[in-house]
């Protein structure tokens, strides 16, 4: 016959085993997440991002070859765009916009959009817009607006730490990437389609 204390000694020692193991699994869940963390941060990715504010134009570089170019709102008269070398410090997908007295939950009312760029300035990034139309002018607080689609396309190309130039003049260099009509984007097409031909 089992007396109770048999009993209480093979529930503690079971209770011990069940902790041990939880604890296996979360070693090992987090030593997984590491290596795959390090295999990325090792992959080559030398992509950067360049904006015109003249042009009112985001290039996606890699390398000396310009692989995509977009139509973005910059900053208004009264609230320019920071000018200079920036780096991406994170990224949000579905972000909650934060104004003193304001908070909007992601959705349609939602002035960043479906995604966040923040740069290493802060309160500044690239990001959505609930005001397309303002896509190609000089019109928001300082950051940098793009269509929804051409948004999405983007971020999933950039990650932390990589470089973001903006230009607040047109020079050679950037007058060879933005007026030479690089590669079209989702919303120029969307655009083009939807704009009466005069003849």
């Amino acid at each position: 016959m089992v007396s109770q204390g048999q009993n209480r000694g093979t529930q503690q020692t079971l209770n011990r085993m069940y902790i041990l193991a939880a604890m296996l699994l979360v070693a090992i869940a987090q030593a997984a997440a590491q290596d795959k963390s390090s295999v990325g941060a090792a992959a080559p990715h030398n992509r950067r991002i360049i904006i015109s504010v003249p042009h009112r134009k985001l290039a996606l570089v890699e390398g000396e070859q310009v692989l995509q170019v977009y139509p973005v709102a910059v900053g208004a008269r009264v609230s320019p765009s920071p000018t200079g070398e920036f780096r991406v410090v994170r990224r949000l997908s579905n972000p909650t916009y934060f104004h003193p007295g304001i908070v909007i939950p992601p959705g349609k009312n939602n002035p960043l959009g479906t995604r966040w760029i923040g740069l290493d300035r802060r309160g500044y990034g690239i990001h959505g817009t609930n005001q397309p139309r303002s896509i190609g002018k000089a019109a928001s607080h300082g950051c940098i607006r793009m269509t929804k689609a051409d948004l999405e396309q983007l971020f999933e190309e950039v990650r932390v730490g990589d470089v973001v130039e903006i230009h607040a003049h047109a020079d050679d260099d950037t007058a060879a990437i933005f007026s030479s009509g690089h590669t079209t984007t989702t919303a120029q097409v969307a655009v083009s389609a939807a704009t009466p031909k005069l003849m």
